[in-house]
């Protein structure tokens, strides 16, 4: 059996757990609190939209971070900081499912992540709407709350709802859609759902069975990676080996259905 890692206590003496907690916490609390204004967003590349909002809060994330870890690194998705004396990365997406939020949908979350090198430690996805916090710590299991949740049970693709996104790569968005047309008919039921985060934790929490991407930044699933993998499930890559977070390509499933999906992915 495998050694369960420590993780780094914080400047002020919190667990590393519970800062991610906090930072994803208070980067809801701007999200919630901007939801109904005008979001102001420009365009950072086709399809991909950004907020001050987005920036405000980065903003709250960072003072937590580096307020409890001044010498770790910090890898966002708005911005990145090079301090780092302890080999420790903090991985963060203030808001993932931008164009959910800016459309006043409430599909969006707050992901944060610490890692050690390219080990998981700590994963927390937060969606402030529902105030559903997923939650894992690596050897301990996933959790949504204070709840302990599990992928769902389903075996086949017929029982299966299956969730993905498309990205703003419009190649491999067709690639994407073209797995969807071989499944549709095979499947119960497929989402799109706007957020990759969401998407991930969706699985851990058996609420979909399988989710898939092929444009995807380490900050999208860094939390998830480890979620999924505490709930009893898997992620791979397009080709089937375990998914890092240097993979642009993710399947996340249950384990029962990921040998019959691929068959559609070749």
């Amino acid at each position: 059996m495998s050694q369960i890692p420590n993780t780094p206590t914080s400047k002020s003496g919190k667990a590393a757990l519970h800062v991610a907690i906090l930072a994803a916490q208070k980067a809801g609390d701007v999200l919630l609190a901007n939801f109904h204004s005008d979001k102001q967003a420009k365009h950072k590349g086709k399809g991909n939209l950004v907020t001050l909002i987005d920036l405000l809060a980065e903003k709250a994330v960072m003072e937590v971070l580096k307020q409890e870890y001044p010498n770790h690194r910090i890898l966002s998705e708005e911005t990145n900081s090079t301090t780092d004396t302890s080999g420790y990365t903090w991985i963060v997406d203030p808001l993932d499912g931008t164009n959910n939020y800016v459309y006043g949908l409430p599909f969006f979350c707050t992901n944060v992540a610490l890692a050690r090198d390219e080990d998981i430690l700590v994963g927390v996805t937060y969606a402030p709407m529902t105030r559903e916090l997923f939650r894992a710590e690596k050897g301990k299991g996933a959790y949504l709350n204070d709840s302990p949740i599990h992928v769902s049970d389903v075996s086949t693709l017929e029982a299966a709802m299956i969730g993905f996104d498309l990205g703003y790569d419009d190649q491999q968005a067709r690639e994407m859609l073209s797995v969807a047309i071989k499944l549709w008919g095979k499947i119960h039921c497929m989402r799109l759902i706007g957020s990759s985060a969401l998407g991930l934790a969706y699985v851990v929490a058996g609420r979909i069975s399988l989710y898939y991407h092929r444009f995807i930044y380490p900050w999208d699933i860094a939390p998830g990676l480890l979620l999924v993998q505490e709930a009893g499930g898997t992620v791979t890559d397009w080709q089937g080996n375990p998914a890092t977070i240097h993979n642009s390509q993710i399947i996340a499933s249950n384990l029962k259905l990921h040998s019959a999906f691929t068959e559609y992915t070749k």
